[in-house]
């Protein structure tokens, strides 16, 4: 049937192939459930078309046009039944077998035929289940990637959360330091206000009391001048009958010299002022704290945890952490976030006295996530006996006994490693070794802490004093 056909056997209302059409008294035909669900939603049991009023609320059935439908449906789907089996395109037959030279589904007419002389050929379906068996066989290395893929992604988005984390953990520790700092701060400028203040107060009522004092003599020395003046303007007799008393006032009046005022009358603005920033910054050294080694996170074994200053770690629960290329997987171990390759390099590290643990330097091309053979240079703890060792092979054992801070002290550029037991002060081992790349600091346990120490801070206070020689030549441009 025709496209148009179709279009006549659909439903006004849904649009597709009628079911169960009935009929109105206006010819009209529509499916029944669309009618009832029409006049469910209109007052009136009208035509959803011509909108006549129909008088019987139950239609009756329109057989003619459902079995048109039924026929349509009929043919419409054994159409598709047999587009889905195709035929040959040469003979209008079956495909039923295929040919191996031309890898090709044929017939038996095309199998009789000369494009085909001398082929092979199998049964169709032994040649798609060989084919199939093939492709499954393709396809099963893509399948593979597809699962590293998968994986891959998972820990590329976990790597994106965990940057989040990172960033909101690393702004809190921000500005914390900050708070501390800008709290310390804040003391110290009102302490030093204080002090501003309180030198005013005491120089101000110093001054006041001062001038409280040379008001009184004032007023004493203006009375006197006062009565005298008026005995001058007195008559000859009067002045002369009460000259000697005045004159006895006066004198007895001792001329007292000026007040001048006294050194030191003035605000000390040096003290307060003068180097004021570095006062501050040599006081506040002891609330701040250098260490010569920062451990890197994003290095650290997933069983370690690093405290939030990045100089101490802890053996603990797996975490779920990246799988990154930096991060170690087969040793327990951190590595410090800064290389070195030339100089001399001092830091102290703190450890306990059971468990295992181990600390010293690593090549950069150290294998973090399979066994390294060397490549490294360490002392360690394991089964309650220190030893030092490059290589598996080359375990030394020490007879040195509690060890609790240990210096390690690189010299690359000499090719020395060497540790020293702080607390004996004495030397505990010295590798020698001609260091031809970057190496990383590193610390690992699996049991107790082992911290990374600070280094005490020390400012020079004593500040070299103006030369002589400027001086003299002051003096000499002075005179000239």
């Amino acid at each position: 049937m025709s496209s148009q056909s179709e279009n006549d056997l659909s439903c006004p209302v849904c649009h597709d192939i009628y079911r169960d059409p009935v009929i109105l008294s206006c010819s009209h035909s529509f499916c029944r459930f669309c009618l009832q669900t029409w006049w469910r939603e209109n007052l009136e049991h009208n035509c959803p078309l011509c909108k006549k009023i129909n008088l019987s609320n139950d239609p009756p059935s329109n057989l003619v046009l459902k079995n048109l439908c039924e026929a349509f449906l009929l043919q419409r789907d054994q159409k598709a039944s047999a587009v889905s089996e195709p035929l040959c395109s040469l003979h209008n037959e079956k495909l039923k077998l295929f040919c191996l030279d031309h890898q090709q589904p044929v017939c038996v007419v095309c199998r009789d035929s000369r494009a085909h002389k001398d082929h092979r050929f199998n049964p169709i379906e032994e040649a798609a289940q060989d084919h199939r068996k093939e492709l499954q066989k393709c396809l099963k290395p893509l399948q593979d990637k597809l699962k590293v893929f998968e994986q891959v992604k998972g820990n590329f988005d976990q790597t994106a959360e965990h940057i989040k984390v990172q960033a909101q953990q690393t702004e809190k520790q921000i500005k914390e330091e900050f708070k501390k700092l800008r709290q310390f701060l804040q003391k110290e400028e009102n302490t030093r206000i204080t002090a501003l203040r309180t030198e005013e107060k005491q120089k101000s009522q110093m001054m006041k009391e001062k001038t409280e004092d040379l008001n009184r003599k004032m007023e004493t020395l203006s009375e006197t001048i006062r009565a005298t003046e008026e005995q001058l303007r007195a008559e000859d007799v009067v002045f002369l009958q009460s000259y000697k008393a005045a004159v006895i006032r006066v004198k007895q009046r001792p001329l007292l010299d000026a007040p001048q005022l006294v050194s030191g009358a003035l605000m000390d603005v040096a003290k307060h002022l003068g180097n004021l920033t570095y006062n501050i910054w040599n006081k506040m050294k002891e609330m701040v704290s250098y260490t010569p080694v920062i451990l890197d996170p994003n290095t650290a074994e997933s069983h370690l945890i690093l405290s939030e200053d990045l100089t101490s770690v802890t053996f603990g629960e797996r975490q779920k952490v990246p799988d990154n290329p930096e991060r170690f997987d087969y040793y327990k171990v951190v590595v410090g976030s800064e290389s070195l390759d030339s100089g001399i390099h001092i830091w102290d590290v703190e450890v306990g006295e059971k468990g295992t643990w181990g600390f010293g330097v690593v090549n950069e091309s150290f294998k973090r996530k399979v066994q390294a053979l060397s490549g490294y240079w360490q002392l360690s703890l394991q089964d309650e006996k220190y030893i030092v060792s490059t290589t598996p092979d080359t375990c030394k054992f020490l007879s040195v006994k509690k060890l609790q801070r240990v210096r390690v002290q690189l010299e690359y550029d000499r090719g020395k490693i060497s540790f020293f037991d702080l607390d004996a002060n004495t030397l505990i081992h010295t590798f020698k070794h001609n260091f031809t790349e970057k190496l990383f600091p590193y610390v690992g346990t699996e049991k107790d802490p082992v911290k990374i120490l600070p280094v005490i801070l020390k400012v020079d206070e004593h500040i070299t004093p103006l030369s002589t020689g400027f001086w003299s030549h002051f003096e000499t441009s002075k005179k000239s």
